[in-house]
């Protein structure tokens, strides 16, 4: 497996990933899948201290993108700027390989080069493989967010977890 800076040639790979969360799981709150342009403003919003980095395996046809993760603005007030969010998605069949726990531990590098100060994961409560690898990566629980999205007819809780760098 490589892990390498995404670009907007990756847009399609990481739309094809995130777009199955969408309209199959809660691990996202959107509601409505993106489009192939929306992903690509997505990936070119993240540069500089800001980053989407993907996993790739190789595979017959060449190389294939297997997950991707995000170092994001956590809030858009000057005081927050030492601070990312973090967002971690792994195509269904890359799943228990390793792919997530790669891409972790590579946010973790970035942003210390970065010098960023904390790293903040909303995680959809219950979801207990993305609480357990955050978890193994450092980060703390440090708050529950009760019933703030509703998703699929339910209402959904977000689990905040926290990495001081």
């Amino acid at each position: 497996m490589r892990i390498r800076p995404a670009t907007v040639d990756d847009a399609a790979d990481l739309l094809r990933i995130y777009n199955h969360e969408v309209e199959h799981s809660v691990v996202t709150f959107d509601l409505v899948p993106r489009t192939l342009a929306e992903q690509r403003a997505w990936i070119a919003d993240r540069s500089g201290a800001h980053v989407v980095i993907v996993a790739e395996q190789d595979d017959p046809d060449g190389h294939r993108v297997v997950g991707f993760a995000a170092l994001s603005p956590y809030r858009d007030r000057p005081a927050y700027a030492t601070t990312a969010e973090t967002s971690i998605y792994v195509d269904l069949d890359a799943r228990e390989q390793g792919v997530g726990r790669t891409l972790l531990a590579e946010l973790v590098t970035t942003a210390r080069a970065h010098g960023f100060h904390a790293l903040i994961a909303r995680i959809v409560g219950g979801h207990e493989a993305s609480i357990a690898l955050h978890q193994s990566a450092g980060f703390e629980i440090v708050g529950q967010e009760r019933e703030v999205g509703r998703k699929f007819g339910r209402w959904l809780d977000v689990t905040l977890a926290e990495l001081l760098l």
